[in-house]
């Protein structure tokens, strides 16, 4: 076979800072698929993207070549709308837990696509995998049955769902090219776009334990990933969300599911309720229910949400009422001074948390059900010498060690409160470019 193009002069042309055309990148994508581009030449081009950046028409080009790839799902039978969220990943980030059931409770269907957690950030998949009999891998057929049954469905995507995100994303991960915002954006546009929702609500993540560590890249981020989601007629929001502080009080995967549970039952901690109830305004309004947030909070006090958790972990083989694992081992930091917890860094408690065993380095290891790094106060908090300010859990006591060296100097107490601030920072829709 005759190919249309030469690879390397499409990586001089990005290389140049010159503009890709429509025909180079359906080539491109398509023969690194087939395996006619070899990965050290697509890792030329990711630099050269990483280093030079793409036009907007370039990424949605990019972005349309990845979903051409693969299958595109289509949920036009279902008997209502669908609403979608994606998370750009975060410590302590199970919002999809409760936000998944609550929507549902508005006749809003939620195909959530998830995925498993990768160095200090968690993922969705191994923290629901910690509740007994539960899978994650669905037919699409078992997907559409159980939307229009459920009302909400969370599981791993199909094989056949961009796959040529799939094989760029696993060069990316080894290449030093994760941090491209034009393959960034276009990595979780081709997924969600492929998915076939309605509309979709992006939670893009600022601060230490963010993939995008300033505001301004969270910006451009979030803006890219609106337009793309616009220019392929899928209603798209972004919330920019503040990750410089855990999300709750606990970073795991079966400490998590206890405190999804916890928000399900009309409890938890208030930035957790906080983050779900304006995530879910943003998902239900994108899908013309006019619910409001008041709505939303009493769906959460009671039960509506819960109810609607249990039929979905159960619908997935899962027992809601099984408990939950813990870990074997469990080691207790205190404060070592009378005053305010004026910081906890995100990125410190994440990586303790993977050290633990709750997260993994490579794609294939497994991670421990029960490790994770439980929280007793957050920012603000007034505390004393020789309180405890968080338990570690794990079921390989020789984690501990490097565990408190990924905590050393993460958190800082002062004589002074900390000024209070807001979890979400920013909203960015197609009106505002």
């Amino acid at each position: 076979m005759t190919e249309q193009h030469d690879v390397v002069d499409i990586i001089r042309t990005k290389r140049d800072r010159g503009e890709l055309t429509d025909g180079q990148i359906d080539w491109v994508i398509d023969a690194y698929t087939r395996g006619v581009v070899a990965d050290e030449q697509m890792s030329a081009l990711a630099m050269a993207i990483l280093l030079n950046g793409m036009t907007r028409p370039e990424i949605a080009r990019w972005t349309a070549a990845m979903i051409a790839s693969g299958e595109r799902m289509d949920f036009a039978a279902l008997s209502r709308p669908t609403s979608d969220k994606h998370s750009t990943g975060g410590v302590g980030d199970k919002i999809t837990l409760p936000l998944a059931p609550l929507v549902a409770v508005f006749d809003v269907a939620v195909p959530q696509l998830s995925g498993r957690g990768l160095g200090h950030t968690g993922g969705t998949l191994d923290k629901l995998e910690s509740v007994p009999g539960w899978r994650a891998d669905l037919t699409n057929a078992e997907m559409l049955a159980q939307l229009e049954d459920v009302g909400a469905v969370i599981c791993a995507a199909g094989a056949g769902l961009a796959p040529a995100d799939k094989k760029l994303y696993a060069l990316r991960d080894v290449t030093g090219t994760v941090e491209a915002i034009p393959l960034i954006a276009s990595s979780i546009m081709s997924k969600k776009i492929a998915e076939g929702t309605g509309s979709l609500v992006l939670d893009v993540k600022v601060g230490s334990g963010a993939f995008m560590k300033s505001r301004e890249d969270a910006t451009e981020l979030a803006r890219t990933m609106v337009d793309l989601g616009t220019d392929a007629g899928v209603d798209t929001v972004a919330l920019i969300t503040d990750m410089s502080v855990p999300l709750g009080l606990t970073a795991g995967n079966a400490l998590e599911v206890r405190e999804s549970v916890e928000v399900l039952s009309g409890g938890g901690p208030a930035d957790v309720v906080d983050l779900t109830v304006a995530l879910a305004d943003e998902m239900t309004r994108a899908a013309g229910k006019d619910v409001g947030t008041d709505e939303l909070r009493a769906a959460l006090a009671d039960g509506r949400a819960m109810d609607v958790w249990r039929r979905m972990i159960s619908a997935q083989g899962g027992d809601p009422d099984a408990e939950l694992p813990t870990a074997r081992e469990t080691e207790t930091i205190t404060a070592d001074a009378d005053g305010h917890l004026a910081e906890l860094d995100a990125m410190s408690v994440g990586v303790a948390a993977w050290r633990l065993g709750a997260g993994r380095a490579r794609k294939e290891d497994p991670v421990q059900a029960g490790a994770g790094v439980e929280l007793h106060a957050r920012p603000g908090d007034r505390v004393t010498a020789g309180q405890p300010l968080m338990t570690l859990h794990t079921d390989t006591p020789e984690r501990f060690e490097r565990a408190r060296q990924a905590l050393e100097g993460g958190w800082r107490i002062t004589r002074e409160a900390p000024p209070s601030s807001p979890i979400v920072l920013d909203r960015i829709t197609a009106e505002e470019r």
